[in-house]
């Protein structure tokens, strides 16, 4: 794997999503590192993913609640287990679970394995509110996909909070996840 400054030069075979993701990025201004690979299927192909990038790509998980009526994105620490009941309690939404593939796509415009913070430039409807546990948030950089999963990015995380999320007009919760048995 090799780390790329920007976008690839050649984009035969690459979705429009991913494409959109560059462009968006690009028109405002945040600077972004690029690794290709294979889709990440084990903790190991993870690191060594990490290892290329100089930082640790968060876990993302989209979920929703019972009725399917609210649906949030939780970017945490991968290190970190995640426990239904300690983020339903902090954001008053019983039953918690994964939402359907159907409703990534729907929404966010990704598939599995592609979860990212940067699918909410897709979200126009605001459906999804973004939850940040407040580790991910003390980190100065972020790694995360551009919508697919044969790719990874860098980027500074203030780039993020004070230009991606305005632009994409949304917010984020601050949330504290223990993830301790």
């Amino acid at each position: 794997m090799t780390l790329f400054q920007g976008r690839p030069e050649n984009v035969d075979g690459r979705l429009q999503r991913e494409l959109r993701t560059y462009d968006f990025l690009d028109k405002l201004g945040i600077a972004y590192e690029r690794t290709d690979h294979e889709p990440a299927s084990t903790m190991e192909a993870c690191n060594e993913i990490d290892a290329v990038l100089g930082v640790i790509i968060c876990k993302n998980l989209f979920l929703c609640n019972r009725q399917k009526t609210n649906f949030y994105l939780l970017m945490m620490p991968g290190d970190k287990k995640f426990k239904t009941k300690e983020l339903s309690a902090q954001i008053n939404s019983a039953r918690l679970s994964f939402a359907d593939p159907e409703d990534m796509l729907k929404y966010l415009d990704i598939e599995p394995g592609a979860v990212s913070i940067m699918g909410l430039m897709n979200d126009t409807e605001h459906k999804v509110q973004l939850l940040i546990d407040e580790d991910v948030l003390e980190g100065e950089e972020l790694g995360c996909h551009p919508c697919v999963c044969t790719s990874s990015l860098k980027m500074k995380m203030a780039e993020v909070i004070k230009k991606f999320l305005p632009a994409t007009g949304h917010d984020y919760r601050t949330v504290h996840l223990v993830g301790e048995e």
